[in-house]
């Protein structure tokens, strides 16, 4: 399983953000470029349907594939209370041929994206991954050097981290506390809740521009 949060930026703001990611986290940032690929079950595979993401790396000099199916969220009274989503998440490396394979079995097309932009792996309490990206939509099926931005001027910024039955209520607390300190700049929620930008980002960014987030928190 894991836990999310998603939120948004407008891109003008986003390199104040990486210099405040950079002095939290204490890493690199890693350049992110991945076509995803989403596919729905056709009626032939059961009465529930069934969706797969297909993720391609287009950053390494042979393009990776990974599988992954995103499942159902935690549910309760505990699971409303809480400001993070706790899903089942289950992924795999998958070789090239996979797209053929998931034809082969019956599912179908549903939709295609790009996302393009930066990304964070780090140690804080949890094994948390922060990526910044903007969201493209492909004119021509695959064409991903035709992608064109699904919301110009803004940026997707989201927060993970894997989670078991057994800790998942430690890494909502530490994505939780992470987020606090993105707080100026954008507001973090579950993904679907839409809050959009804060009104503090300007002031936030200027700051961080004029200092230039040289402290590692």
């Amino acid at each position: 399983m894991e836990c999310v949060v998603q939120g948004i930026i407008e891109t003008q703001y986003v390199e104040a953000l990486e210099i405040l990611l950079q002095g939290l986290c204490g890493v690199n940032k890693e350049r992110l470029r991945v076509h995803e690929i989403c596919l729905k079950s056709g009626p032939n595979l059961g009465f529930v349907a069934s969706e797969v993401r297909l993720l391609c790396d287009l950053e390494q000099s042979e393009p990776t594939w990974t599988v992954k199916h995103v499942g159902g969220a935690l549910r309760g009274a505990g699971a409303e209370q809480i400001s993070v989503l706790v899903r089942s998440m289950v992924e795999s490396k998958a070789s090239k041929n996979v797209l053929r394979l998931f034809y082969a079995l019956g599912y179908k097309l549903d939709h295609e994206l790009l996302r393009v932009g930066i990304t964070f792996h780090f140690q804080r309490g949890a094994q948390i991954t922060v990526t910044v990206s903007s969201v493209n939509k492909m004119l021509k099926l695959h064409a991903t050097d035709e992608a064109v931005p699904v919301t110009p001027g803004i940026q997707l910024v989201e927060v993970t981290a894997p989670a078991t039955s057994e800790n998942y209520n430690e890494v909502v607390a530490a994505v939780s506390s992470f987020c606090e300190y993105l707080a100026p700049l954008l507001h973090l929620s579950k993904p679907g809740v839409s809050t959009g930008v804060v009104p503090t980002a300007a002031a936030a960014a200027a700051s961080l521009m004029s200092d230039g987030g040289g402290t590692t928190l």
